[in-house]
């Protein structure tokens, strides 16, 4: 009998350890089990970090492409802005050209009729009528811009001046500049129209 006490004790205790074993592994092996939980978390957040840095850096090229098309084309409509709005002003300078022009001739004729007219004497109510309107036209012209060149004993300038013949100076202060104006020129707005043709005094 007291044998199988002795036994039924000693069995008791081997249950006792083997539970005690059972238990401790099961706590390893929960221990692994977060050990590698906690492994495959920080696994799954360095994947992330990494793919968040490459989405930044994707982001960031993007932008400077972006930013640089941007500036390009923005400098592109600046300049386009500036050279349409550069060609209006020069139309609008120069839109009437043209007509001012062929308006030349006519202004050169009133000129050569009041000369004519004071060398015979004309009577003074015509010769009037026709200074009127010589200078309505000329007062209008020069609102649009137009402007005689001068050029009697100025010095010779080819941007200015178109020279028909060269004679002696009549003085020496003259030499190489306009003696005589045989036709006179004009600018409309700064722009050279017509050349003043002109004698030159050498």
């Amino acid at each position: 009998m007291e044998e199988n006490k002795t036994n039924s004790r000693e069995m008791e205790g081997f249950e006792d350890v083997r539970i005690d074993e059972n238990n401790n592994q099961k706590q390893e092996n929960s221990h692994q089990q977060d050990d590698q939980n906690d492994q495959t978390k920080k696994r799954t957040r360095m994947r992330k970090d990494r793919k968040k840095k490459q989405e930044n850096t994707v982001s960031k090229e993007q932008y400077d492409e972006l930013n640089d098309k941007f500036l390009r084309l923005f400098s592109e409509f600046d300049n386009y802005r500036k050279r349409t709005l550069k060609e209006k002003i020069e139309l609008s300078k120069t839109a009437s050209e043209e007509v001012v022009t062929a308006l030349l001739p006519v202004v050169d004729d009133f000129e050569r009729a009041m000369q004519a007219m004071e060398s015979q004497q004309a009577p003074e109510a015509t010769a009037e009528g026709i200074r009127l309107i010589y200078n309505k036209l000329i007062k209008t012209l020069q609102q649009k811009g137009l402007s005689e060149i001068e050029a009697l004993h100025k010095t010779f300038d080819t941007d200015f001046h178109e020279a028909l013949t060269n004679i002696p100076a009549p003085e020496p202060s003259l030499k190489g500049k306009v003696v005589d104006v045989i036709q006179k020129g004009y600018l409309l707005n700064g722009k050279v129209i017509r050349f003043a043709r002109v004698v030159v005094g050498n």
